[in-house]
């Protein structure tokens, strides 16, 4: 690889890091590790080619076009911390992964999917990828960061909310949201 190449994929993954959180070739190795995957089924799930998924774990390609499958990566990233903290079975996950295929963007549910508490609310979790989805839909977070570093003199608060929903982890936007709850 030239010293070109070698600068484009860095300014790939920088852009990455930016929209998604994190490069994709690491945040697709995650899932292919937390799902029991390979790339051909990783690809097959997302609804992407294996040459493409290839390019974008290898930084040949920046940005995924599809909202639809920003989605699916969304919905398994949930799944892998779903059958790492035990909450469902691999044969669950396997099910899930086809709903997941199955799905054109918009929300997957299905019976084995917890969206409600006992009371019929939906859970906390749930809320927080709504708010989540229709943040990263508006916006890539990269841009959503910059509007946060431009907020925070003024509006520190609404500044937060847009890195940790707009940007952070779903972990930590339910952290913040059982925070602000009361």
């Amino acid at each position: 690889m030239d010293a070109a190449q070698q600068e484009a994929t860095a300014r790939a993954r920088e852009l990455q890091r930016n929209w998604y959180g994190e490069p994709l070739g690491a945040l697709f190795r995650r899932l292919i590790d937390d799902l029991g995957l390979n790339q051909a089924r990783l690809a097959g799930v997302l609804g992407l080619s294996a040459p493409m998924l290839s390019q974008l774990m290898s930084g040949q390609r920046a940005k995924i076009g599809n909202p639809a499958v920003v989605q699916r990566v969304q919905l398994l990233q949930d799944l892998a911390g779903q059958v790492a903290d035990g909450s469902v079975s691999a044969a669950e996950a396997t099910e899930r992964m086809e709903e997941i295929k199955k799905s054109q963007g918009g929300s997957v549910l299905s019976n084995t999917t917890q969206t409600t508490s006992s009371s019929g609310a939906p859970t906390v979790k749930r809320v927080v990828r709504e708010i989540q989805s229709l943040l990263r839909s508006v916006a890539a977070a990269g841009d959503i960061i910059d509007a946060a570093d431009t907020l925070a003199p003024t509006h520190p608060e609404l500044a937060e909310f847009l890195r940790v929903y707009g940007a952070g982890r779903t972990s930590d936007a339910v952290t913040h949201y059982q925070a602000h709850q009361n």
